[in-house]
């Protein structure tokens, strides 16, 4: 008997099996995680509950949970200009320090008689820093063909003992009693809170903005198309007349500059100072953050604040039922497990049922 219908595969998935992809994976990461939960002796529906609905329950979890989707949103948007160029960064947690150090120590001149537009100051100094931590990879890359995910990794550990002799040398608190963090910075180098009672500050608008200003470079201009075209087909963009080396730098500076502007939040905003623990891993999160939104600048932003959920619902599970604190690096870990499954199974090898085209 001939049926008129046959399994048949597409070509290309349609556009919204793109968003099935990370739904389905955040789906299974919540199954998982509740199957830990409970091999860990907790209840899984008290532990789901507390990881994903208590950080939500009031406005202040609501701003907190932004607070920490900033520094996310800003790293995971440079991300994907590298990553959609083909220049594989791994090193957003470096330049995120690198911008901290720089930011940190303007801040430090900052006087009780300055006025509040030194943050300004701060921030471009953070932007800057993060900038050229990120252009010592582009040379290499381009200059010397090194690897730069080798490169951009290596290069977070260099910033990070760098951080650790700044806060115990040269930017030490001479009254901090031998800690090793900075003095508390003055209030015209900290980010003005702009919801009171919380501490939302004004890096959250900055971070959505610039998730904005990445999506019309990469949508809307020349450039961005010419970032696209490197990344897919390296040849024909070579044929086309773009300059590869230009396009690295291009793409390192603008990742290295969003991400030392999130070390320079983090420490005007929510810290008011450096400390050797300036971030809690945001540059290494932001590369989940990217792949979760699709490589696209707005699908970062829901990412971005799915991940701010994982870390604050994390600090609130050690907190209230004893989880171990490493339980949100699992969840992070599964969550990029789950999305790359899903994107194979959608992407490349999910069959469909389609119609059987009539004879001739």
């Amino acid at each position: 008997m001939n049926f008129p219908i046959a399994m048949t595969s597409r070509q290309e998935p349609a556009r919204s099996l793109r968003w099935l992809s990370p739904a389905l994976a955040l789906l299974l990461t919540v199954v998982a995680g509740a199957v830990i939960f409970a091999a860990l002796g907790k209840d899984p529906v008290e532990a789901l509950v507390t990881f994903f609905i208590s950080p939500l329950d009031s406005l202040s979890g609501w701003a907190e949970v932004c607070v920490k989707m900033t520094p996310l949103l800003l790293c995971s948007v440079g991300l994907v200009v590298c990553f959609r160029a083909n220049v594989w960064n791994i090193g957003a947690e470096g330049q995120l320090v690198a911008g901290a150090i720089a930011g940190g120590a303007v801040a430090l001149m900052c006087n009780d008689t300055t006025g509040p537009w030194f943050v300004v100051l701060v921030m471009l100094a953070s932007a800057l820093g993060g900038a050229l931590w990120g252009a010592i990879t582009a040379l290499l890359r381009h200059k010397f063909h090194a690897n730069e995910i080798l490169v951009s990794l290596m290069l977070v550990y260099v910033a990070q003992f760098l951080l650790s002799w700044a806060v115990q040398g040269p930017l030490r608190d001479p009254d901090g009693f031998g800690f090793p963090q900075t003095a508390l910075f003055e209030s015209g180098a900290l980010l003005p809170v702009i919801l009171e009672g919380t501490r939302l500050h004004a890096g959250a608008l900055m971070a959505v903005i610039a998730a904005l200003g990445i999506w019309v470079l990469m949508d809307k201009m020349e450039i961005g198309m010419e970032f696209k075209i490197s990344g897919m087909a390296p040849l024909a963009a070579r044929y086309a007349g773009y300059r590869p080396g230009h396009l690295i730098w291009i793409s390192m500076l603008i990742c290295g500059a969003l991400a030392g502007l999130a070390g320079g939040i983090e420490a005007a905003g929510p810290l008011g100072q450096l400390t050797p623990t300036i971030s809690p891993g945001y540059g290494f999160a932001a590369i989940i953050v990217a792949f979760v939104g699709r490589l696209t600048p707005l699908g970062c932003v829901p990412a971005a604040f799915i991940m701010a959920l994982f870390y604050l619902g994390g600090e609130l599970a050690q907190s209230r039922l004893g989880l171990p604190s490493s339980i949100t690096g699992v969840y992070q870990g599964l969550l990029l497990f789950f999305i790359l499954a899903c994107d194979t199974m959608i992407f490349y090898q999910f069959k469909w049922i389609g119609f059987k085209k009539e004879a001739a």
